[in-house]
């Protein structure tokens, strides 16, 4: 494992570059600053787009020239992991900056895959609901926002992190050797509707 600041991608590289193999990535970095579409501003829009978007696409890129390289040896293949959000699938209030970069990460996914299937490398995002997180506790703590939250999760309840978890280790997997473009949304039934 490898955390460092993935706005350097210049740190990210020269950390990539020390390893012998990757073959996994979970693209995980993403903000969200909730606010009326009017009062967005170019800063709070460029933040959000640096991160949610260029420093996703750039990561995935350093990590897929890796995994390409590590096929010269004879070792082949990979998966990514891209974390989207239900917001990738849906349109949302005070959240316009963010439904559109997760809407961004859901057709990035999709090219990658196309365009990595011949190198054995899949491409898949997750998409969870809201989460218990303590990013979150704050807004959780606003009533009106937490009963407005579960008003739209048919299963009544908001997710938790190992849920997520376990949809990242079977896309990780041998078990979704056939799974690539795609996104698996875990948000208790909040796009069904």
């Amino acid at each position: 494992m490898m955390v460092c600041d993935v706005t350097d991608i210049h740190q990210f590289g020269s950390e990539v570059d020390r390893l012998e193999r990757l073959d996994i990535l979970v693209n995980n970095a993403g903000m969200n600053i909730p606010e009326p579409f009017v009062d967005v501003s170019e800063d709070h829009l460029d933040q959000m787009l640096a991160l949610n978007v260029r420093a996703a696409f750039l990561v995935a890129q350093t990590a897929v020239r890796k995994m390409i390289e590590a096929q010269d040896g004879g070792r082949g293949g990979g998966a990514i992991i891209n974390v989207s959000s239900q917001m990738g699938h849906v349109g949302a209030e005070r959240r316009t900056v963010y439904c559109m970069t997760k809407h961004a990460i859901e057709g990035l996914t999709k090219a990658m895959a196309v365009e990595l299937a011949p190198n054995k490398i899949r491409v898949n995002a997750i998409a969870p609901t809201f989460l218990e997180t303590p990013m979150t506790a704050s807004f959780f703590a606003d009533t009106e926002f937490r009963n407005w939250v579960l008003s739209r999760i048919p299963l009544g309840r908001i997710g938790r992190m190992e849920e997520v978890a376990g949809a990242v280790v079977f896309l990780a997997s041998p078990a979704a050797s056939l799974i690539t473009g795609t996104s698996l949304v875990i948000d208790g039934g909040w796009t069904a509707q």
